[in-house]
């Protein structure tokens, strides 16, 4: 189906057409039409299906046909981390790039100050992460009394994240009648009482089977020992002329040591994760994105935080200890119906997550022994560490056990605590909200 087949307004499919859009995606098919009749919707889509687009385009519609209210916030948008609002804030610029409204981005990590100055200046929409707009609320420098629209985005990723008590007090500062949307990648338990809570009855639509990857990835497996990783990464890298590649590490030290280490290669990268400073951050992703930097290493804080139009590989240095954050990874290539491929290098610790991730996609994926880096079969499985050191998994200072008074340093902004830091999560709730 065609965008201008969906009863968007002619100023958004100019947008569109500028953006070289001239399908919708199954989502977007579903969706537009659905919120155009100002109905709630509980919305199953994955990562690249073109879910922003499904929500941005027919709330753009709605707002240019209401009741104009300027300088009040009319729509207001919550994703889990600070690159997910940046995304979809440029996307809300580029598709109402005909309209007259104004867009303001709130996260973490950067000036309230600056972000206080706009909202001084009214705007219509606002893209946020819950803990900086619960700032903002506390000191009664946003005003979300007039909100016509709220957008959930990557729900599921938020309750992950324990920002579910920051959502319920940013819906109290809303007006009772509004439209409400809601989009995640899976219906836990958890999600659908948040949308029994949330939404007036809606209609439900799921256009991916859960835990299942994006079609058109290509995965495969490349068997090698633990020590050998790096030196096997180099070889595909120079081997495939791989000009483009997201990297995943479980840790923040590991993804900081693999890009100095391809860096000593000859391979320039560079790491992002929830350390790095917000300018950091979006300058290693620019960097990336401009073919400055060849690989960009990443921690989960990015695997459903990044846009990156046409990416071709992503490598799982590291294999995720939750099955579906795998998905979640690999879901960052093969967008927008582009091909991808998804390489995995798996150790003999890794064996149990593997399985872990083949169940979950009811598949076995492809293996193949890289000539010259076969595994060694006397070396023995080690355990893979679940905590968030900074150190190198495994290894502590001194042979001296590591204390813990207070949650894991690694548990930082836009990382999800492991299963084992479950209470840690709900208790500290407000703490990891305000990092974002």
């Amino acid at each position: 189906m065609l965008f201008n087949q969906l009863g968007l307004s002619a100023e958004l499919l100019r947008a569109v057409d500028e953006q070289g859009y001239k399908e919708a995606t199954p989502i977007q098919q579903q969706a537009i039409p659905l919120i155009l009749e100002g109905r709630d919707v509980l919305a199953g889509a994955q990562t690249g299906t073109g879910k922003t687009a499904g929500f941005t385009l027919p709330m753009l519609h709605q707002l240019q046909h209401g009741t104009v209210n300027r300088r009040r916030i009319r729509a207001l948008v919550l994703t889990p981390t600070r690159e997910l609002a940046a995304q979809v804030g440029e996307s809300v610029r580029d598709y109402g790039r005909h309209l007259p409204f104004r867009t303001a981005v709130i996260y973490g990590g950067v000036s309230i100050n600056t972000q206080i100055a706009k909202l001084k200046k009214g705007v219509d929409v606002v893209v946020a992460t819950p803990g900086r707009l619960l700032d903002h609320l506390q000191q009664r420098t946003i005003d979300l009394s007039a909100v016509e629209f709220l957008v959930l985005d990557e729900a599921d990723r938020m309750l992950d994240m324990g920002f579910i008590r920051d959502i319920r007090k940013v819906i109290k500062a809303l007006p009772v009648r509004r439209q409400n949307l809601l989009f995640s990648a899976t219906f836990s338990a958890e999600i659908r009482r948040l949308a029994s809570d949330l939404l007036n009855a809606p209609t439900e639509i799921q256009v991916a089977v859960n835990g299942k990857p994006a079609d058109r990835v290509n995965q495969i497996v490349y068997p090698v020992d633990r020590q050998r990783k790096r030196e096997l990464l180099s070889h595909r890298i120079g081997v495939e002329n791989w000009r483009q590649v997201l990297v995943f590490t479980r840790t923040k030290h590991a993804a900081n040591r693999l890009a100095t280490q391809l860096d000593a290669d000859g391979i320039k990268a560079t790491a992002i994760h929830g350390n790095k400073s917000q300018a950091a951050r979006i300058r290693a992703l620019n960097e990336f994105k401009s073919g400055k930097v060849r690989v960009l290493v990443a921690t989960d804080l990015a695997a459903r935080g990044l846009d990156i139009e046409r990416l071709p590989h992503v490598v799982n240095y590291e294999l995720p200890h939750v099955p579906e954050d795998y998905v979640h990874r690999i879901g960052r290539t093969a967008r927008a119906g582009h091909a991808g491929h998804a390489i995995s290098l798996v150790c003999v610790d890794e064996h149990k997550l593997l399985a872990d991730i083949e169940q979950l996609l009811q598949t076995k994926i492809s293996k193949e022994v890289i000539p010259g880096y076969a595994p060694d079969p006397r070396i023995r499985a080690e355990p893979v560490s679940k905590g968030r050191s900074q150190r190198p998994s495994g290894k502590r200072n001194g042979g001296q056990k590591k204390r813990h008074s207070g949650p894991p340093k690694g548990a930082g902004a836009g990382q999800r605590p492991s299963p084992g830091r479950a209470n840690y999560a709900k208790g500290s709730q407000r703490s990891a909200g305000r990092s974002r």
